[in-house]
């Protein structure tokens, strides 16, 4: 899954940010609606989870480059029904359903303790592998 990084948060998506992050899997929203820190984004073939940033702008400057003007094509965003989401999402993961939109998000928001919680559990799994003596 790709969750939004922290300082993610924004009424839009630029469409230079989802184009990059386009190429690295499959979007689950589009470009008009909010994001924020620990939402659900996207789709990644990797099994471990990707933290983005979806808010990231083009740098602007003053010289023209024969790519500036080229036509961008978004694949269009997976919609997801009340009873898909709830098929889609994983144990730490939970389904944000508003009169507007049916959402997919983090359990914990913050990546920071996300990871800490992570690492924790590996080190457990790694600690019940070895063997005592």
């Amino acid at each position: 899954m790709e969750t939004c990084a922290p300082g993610a948060t924004g009424p839009w998506w630029p469409t230079f940010a989802l184009m990059n992050l386009q190429e690295r899997g499959t979007l689950i929203i589009g470009p008009t609606e909010e994001v924020y820190e620990g939402m659900i984004v996207g789709e990644n073939a990797r099994a471990e989870e990707m933290d983005v940033n979806p808010t990231k702008e083009k740098k602007l400057n003053n010289i023209r480059s024969a790519t500036a003007e080229d036509f961008e094509r978004l694949t269009p965003a997976m919609n997801f029904s009340l009873e898909h989401a709830l098929e889609f999402i994983s144990e730490d993961e939970c389904v944000e359903v508003t009169p507007k939109a049916v959402r997919l998000r983090k359990v914990l928001l913050d990546q920071a303790t996300r990871g800490r919680l992570r690492s924790r559990a590996r080190d457990a799994a790694v600690r019940e592998q070895t063997p005592k003596g």
